[in-house]
């Protein structure tokens, strides 16, 4: 494919042109990330019962667990600047061929003529380049207004909402039909299917492709994409921190919740890798309709601090109600709430971190908030498998409920600023 840029120079009508090869561009971009979403979600459906039938108990599961988000955790801020530095195109290549990567040693896994445990272990080491998502954060900041990105933004919700639906239906009929490494290799040849398109149609570049982009601070040199100091100095821009903080606060207690949803799963609700699979289909359905359609339309009418503070309350509110939950049919009842509040938090600090920094490091900056939930899945093993054998499930509400509130007396008395592309 063309650059996206080239088309605004040739041709009968140049600005439509462009207009139409951005439409398309992001189009392309939501179908690779609902691609590579779904087979994560294909992934995540059969990683505990592998791991059973590889004879790994609770705690085994939870290590393997921990590895994989440390690398994404470290690999996130580093991906985010190779994103910036080399291009859309290379970014998306990447994180598909490691996809592929791992998909394939989790296949060989699942074969019983294999080690299938030190195999499990090493399907963990690509997760490291896996950040499909954060590209696809990074192309559509790029491509679109910065008043119009949370909305832009929020349409990954549907993305998000598709791979969770088809990954979790996929993998759990597919591994209760015709075996367990049947939804692997389905992932595999997906993964491969999204690196071949990402090669041809995706453009080298998407800075700058928008009339609304902002420009790169002029003179500032171009660090290695190892340079970690000119990550992290990223969080000293004025406003970044506090939002960043209230980012990772807000979303950990119910990120430990979901880290140990496949244990609670199968010990507290006693659900088989079907009836998960619809109750993640649930939630992707949920996450399709409030971030697809719902935060867009509440960002043009409210300001964004307005919806951090609706986002902590709601988690706070949910949290409760999780501390008092004694079967799926609770769970469903508070799962709006708790869809709500994650979108609305990671699509309101995502869009307010993007706008405080130059379009030059977007890529980075979202590689950072994509580390997030890796630090979540680092942690949350340890910590959440240790809170869930001493106090059981309703200990994960009463954390979020705590947290949350906390947080909201802080923010009540010293407001996040509505928009902080203002500084810019």
């Amino acid at each position: 494919m063309r650059e996206v840029r080239a088309s605004r120079g040739q041709g009968r009508s140049p600005s439509r042109t462009g207009t139409l090869d951005l439409s398309r561009v992001m189009l392309l971009v939501y179908v690779l990330a609902a691609l590579e979403l779904a087979c994560l979600f294909m992934q995540f459906s059969v990683m505990p019962y592998l791991s059973r039938r590889l004879g790994l108990d609770s705690a085994a599961f939870s290590y393997q667990q921990t590895i994989f988000g440390v690398l994404q955790l470290l690999g996130g801020p580093v991906f985010g600047r190779f994103a910036d530095q080399r291009g859309a195109r290379a970014a998306f290549t990447l994180s598909f061929l490691a996809s592929s990567a791992l998909y394939l040693l989790l296949a060989a896994a699942c074969s019983p003529a294999l080690p299938g445990v030190p195999l499990l272990f090493a399907s963990r080491l690509p997760g490291a380049l896996m950040h499909t998502l954060p590209a696809a954060q990074m192309a559509i900041t790029d491509l679109s207004a910065p008043e119009e990105r949370p909305a832009a933004l929020g349409r990954l919700g549907l993305c998000f909402g598709v791979g969770v639906i088809f990954g979790s239906l996929l993998g759990g009929t597919l591994s209760s039909t015709c075996g367990i490494q049947c939804p692997v290799i389905v992932a595999l040849v997906v993964s491969l299917l999204g690196a071949v398109l990402s090669l041809t149609c995706i453009p080298t570049s998407t800075k700058g492709a928008s009339a609304h982009a902002q420009a790169a601070l002029p003179g500032k040199p171009k660090a290695s994409v190892f340079d970690l100091k000119a990550i992290t100095c990223l969080l000293l821009q004025p406003g970044v921190l506090p939002v960043f903080l209230v980012k990772v606060i807000c979303g950990f207690p119910s990120g430990l919740f979901m880290v140990m949803f496949s244990l609670i799963s199968m010990d507290f609700f006693q659900l088989e890798a079907a009836q998960a699979g619809y109750l993640m289909s649930f939630f992707g359905v949920l996450q399709m309709v409030f971030q697809g359609l719902v935060i867009g339309r509440l960002s043009s009418r409210f300001s964004e601090g307005a919806l951090l503070r609706a986002s902590v309350l709601a988690f706070s509110v949910v949290g409760l109600a999780m501390a008092l939950m004694a079967n799926v049919f609770h769970l469903c009842l508070l799962m709006p709430g708790l869809v709500f509040s994650l979108c609305a938090l990671n699509v309101v600090t995502d869009s307010m971190l993007t706008n405080a920094v130059s379009a030059s490091d977007t890529g980075t900056m979202l590689g950072l908030c994509a580390s997030v939930q890796p630090l979540t899945r680092t942690l949350g093993p340890t910590l959440g498998g240790l809170l869930y054998h001493r106090f059981g499930v309703p200990v994960f509400g009463h954390v979020q409920l705590a947290v949350n509130f906390l947080v909201l007396l802080v923010l009540w008395r010293q407001p996040v600023p509505p928009k902080m592309d203002k500084a810019w």
